[in-house]
This record gives structure tokens, C-alpha cells and sequence, in this order.
């Protein structure tokens, strides 16, 4: 296959896949396994982390208004009723370093599934049962099963017992490949009690720091791996055909996931998760068959 062709199509999975319940990189493993690109190549390693980054991009261009107002009005929020330790920036910080602690942690843990499509099919499967079950319930007693006193509807009246829980429940998608870090946010928001917006509106808040981080630090050790050992984890584009291959990759991403956020945000205001629970089992269990 063109090279070309191959960073567009792998550029679309990425955007279609970052920010759905159904994991991207299982999603990103599987197409580079059917397509038979190398997964132990330097250069496609890097060209992952770097799609990636594309999609990560498009969420502080899409909330650019929110995320003014939030910065705009610290600490006292919107409505006047917060403080610095309340105000959804301090809790999106919050939650990202329950994040980040753990799975600097685990590194190593990390590291030996992070190619397995074993892994990923299992964690598909289990992720979208959990996700399946949360969402009926969440359903069938109108939204009222998670919650203690009143649902939390908007990211400005969350508390942080809710964001370090959310950030706790966000190192499965570290640990386990195939989780998907958005399942993982989405559903710890609702067991947490916030309607389905609030909880995928905190997870996309949070996958701006949680995935720059993840991003930033792959490719550091990508340019500058420890004093001599080779790159563990890619290796940098050295001709011109392979920096348009990287940009195409880059720009297809960034583009794609533009329009999946906005398209999502405006899904959850009236549809559940279902859809995306089934369809994580299906592929998971035909990992499986195809593995085995």
C-alpha cells in the first residue's frame, strides 16, 4: 500500500477512535496488524505517538470558549460558588495527577502489554460489559442510581472526591491497552453521579493534560533515549517523504477528531452508551478468534 494512502487511513482510525469509548490504540494495533505494518518499527512508533498528538490538539481548539470562561473566571467560577481548590481547573489537575502518579508507577507494567492483542481483546470485551451494564442501569432508573443527593449535570458543580475517583479509574486505560481512557473517565464520572454530558465533558477536559503528558514524554524518550541504548520507543523521520508521511498522518487526525468530538457531544445529550458497549465486545471477541 501507498505510504501515503496508509498515513491517511491510519490518521482516520486514530481521529474516529481517541475520543470513543472503544479505544484507540486497540483500534490503531489491529488496522497496523491487518494492514502488516511492523509494530516494532522505529518509524511507525513514532508516527502512533505523533497522530496521536493530532488528535489531542483538536480539544483545546473545540472548547476554546469553554476553557476561556474557566480561566477567565478563576477561582470563583462562573456562578461565583467556587474556590481555588473547587474550580474545575484545579480539579482537572487533580484528577490528572491521581492519573499520572499510578502510572509512572507502573511503567514497566505498561510496557509489556502495550502490543499485545490478547490484552486488548480482553480489555475490549470486559470494558464494554462494564460500560453496558452502567449505561442500562444509568437508563432504566433515570439517572438516579449513582447518585446520592442531586445528579451532577455540569462540570462547574463537581467535587473532588468525584475528579480524584475519575482519575483513579483513568490508570486501567494505562495498565490495560484496549480499556479505552474515555470509557474508563466516562463511566467512573456516571458511577461518580453526573449525567452522561458532564462525565464526557470532564473526560475530554482531562484527556487535554492526561494524553499531552503521555504524548510529550513518548517522544522525548523517542529523540532522546538513555546515554547507549537505541530508542524503546520510535525513532524520528530522516527524509522528506517521511515528514509528509508524519504531517499527512498529523493533519488527518487533527481533522477527523474535530468533527468525531462535536458529533459525540451532541450523541450523549439525548443517546447513551449502548452502541459503543456492543461494538467493543464484537471486535474483542473477533481479536480473540483471530488470535487464537
Amino acid at each position: 500500500m501507498n505510504d501515503y494512502v496508509l498515513a491517511a487511513l491510519l490518521g482516520i482510525v486514530e481521529g474516529l477512535t481517541e475520543f470513543l469509548p472503544v479505544s484507540s490504540t486497540a483500534h490503531l494495533r489491529i488496522v497496523e496488524a491487518l494492514l502488516g505494518v511492523d509494530l516494532g518499527n522505529a518509524y511507525w512508533k513514532t508516527f502512533s505517538i505523533v497522530i496521536q498528538l493530532g488528535a489531542i490538539l483538536c480539544l483545546p481548539i473545540y472548547f476554546r470558549h469553554r476553557l476561556a470562561a474557566f480561566i477567565r473566571t478563576f477561582p470563583r467560577g462562573t456562578r461565583g460558588d467556587r474556590t481555588v481548590a473547587s474550580h474545575p481547573l484545579t480539579l482537572t489537575l487533580l484528577a490528572f495527577v491521581a492519573t499520572a502518579v499510578p502510572a509512572f508507577l507502573l511503567t514497566r507494567v505498561i510496557g509489556k502489554h502495550l502490543e499485545s492483542l490478547f490484552v486488548m481483546a480482553a480489555s475490549l470485551i470486559s470494558g464494554g460489559i462494564v460500560m453496558w451494564a452502567v449505561d442500562t442501569v444509568y437508563e432504566r432508573t433515570n439517572q438516579g442510581a449513582f447518585v446520592r443527593h442531586r445528579i451532577t449535570d455540569d462540570t462547574e458543580k463537581m467535587s473532588a472526591g468525584q475528579a480524584l475517583w475519575i482519575g483513579a479509574c483513568q490508570v486501567l486505560s494505562a495498565v490495560f491497552p484496549g480499556t479505552s481512557r474515555s470509557m474508563a473517565t466516562i463511566t467512573a464520572g456516571m458511577l461518580a453521579g453526573m449525567s452522561r454530558p458532564a462525565a464526557l465533558e470532564f473526560s475530554f477536559f482531562l484527556s487535554i493534560p492526561t494524553m499531552a503528558a503521555a504524548t510529550l514524554y513518548d517522544l522525548l524518550k523517542s529523540l532522546r533515549p538513555p546515554a547507549g541504548e537505541a530508542s524503546a520507543i520510535g525513532a524520528m523521520p530522516h527524509t522528506a517523504h517521511a515528514w509528509i508521511v508524519l504531517a499527512i498522518g498529523f493533519v488527518v487526525s487533527f481533522i477527523v477528531a474535530y468533527g468525531v468530538v462535536a458529533w459525540f457531544m451532541a450523541w450523549v445529550r439525548t443517546r447513551g452508551f449502548t452502541p459503543f458497549a456492543i461494538y467493543r465486545i464484537l471486535v474483542g471477541a473477533a481479536v480473540l478468534w483471530w488470535v487464537r
